[in-house]
């Protein structure tokens, strides 16, 4: 089985439950997603938005309700995923739903906000580099990428350190074993980088004011925004 259908097939699985069990699985979820919604600025009332690996729609409905006439896509390969957000999101008139791999798409349009959430971790590391280069492309003029994500410890010690931790929240969360199995079961196909390398990354690609603006163990939201052309 290749990685894109082992992804695939393990969210579609989880598609219905997803959002009931993710504020259990993400022990500093308020924060986590706070701080990512609070970066997705624009000055713009109708803003472009790009949410790569949408999922169930989560963080695309937090954005709708800080911009609810943005014209937002939301981007994933799992369709059972994308029904429930076309459910979700429902009320909002101009939004668009793409069921693809984002890693190998092509994007005509241009966007004032692209964000993920517990996504591009999937990725190899070429393949996140790759991205963040396209997203770069993708971005008007002063437009920002907001990522929360997982990431790798510096050290083997601190990642397993990092891993203890979540399996202790995870455990006394009250989610039912079999979930809590799940969710361990699909976290072996996480391919995780090291804050610092995707910062690296995204400074190498283009990125200004790049930085970590919030991190709980390995649950981190990194930053840049497109400069504007001189």
């Amino acid at each position: 089985m290749n990685r894109y259908r082992s992804v695939k097939e393990q969210f579609d699985a989880v598609a219905t439950e997803y959002d009931q069990q993710r504020r259990h699985l993400i022990p500093c979820f308020d924060d986590f997603y706070g701080m990512a919604l609070s970066l997705a600025n624009s000055p713009k009332e109708q803003p472009r938005i790009l949410d790569l690996g949408a999922g169930t729609g989560l963080f695309s409905g937090m954005i709708l309700q800080k911009f609810p006439d943005a014209r937002l896509t939301l981007v994933d390969l799992s369709d059972s995923m994308l029904t429930v957000a076309r459910e979700r999101l429902k009320p909002y008139p101009h939004v668009e739903f793409i069921t693809a791999d984002y890693s190998s798409c092509s994007f005509p349009d241009s966007y004032d906000i692209v964000i993920s959430s517990l996504s591009i971790h999937h990725l190899t590391h070429p393949a996140k580099r790759s991205l963040f280069q396209t997203v770069y492309s993708m971005l008007a003029d002063d437009g920002v990428f907001v990522n929360a994500d997982q990431v790798q410890g510096r050290t083997p010690e601190t990642d397993a350190y990092y891993r203890k931790r979540w399996l202790e929240a995870i455990g006394q969360s009250g989610l039912p074993q079999e979930a809590i199995d799940a969710s361990i079961e699909r976290r072996k196909i996480d391919i995780n980088a090291t804050l610092e390398d995707q910062l690296l990354w995204l400074e190498q690609t283009g990125f200004a004011e790049v930085d970590c603006m919030y991190k709980s163990l390995d649950f981190a939201v990194f930053y840049g925004k497109k400069p504007m052309k001189r």
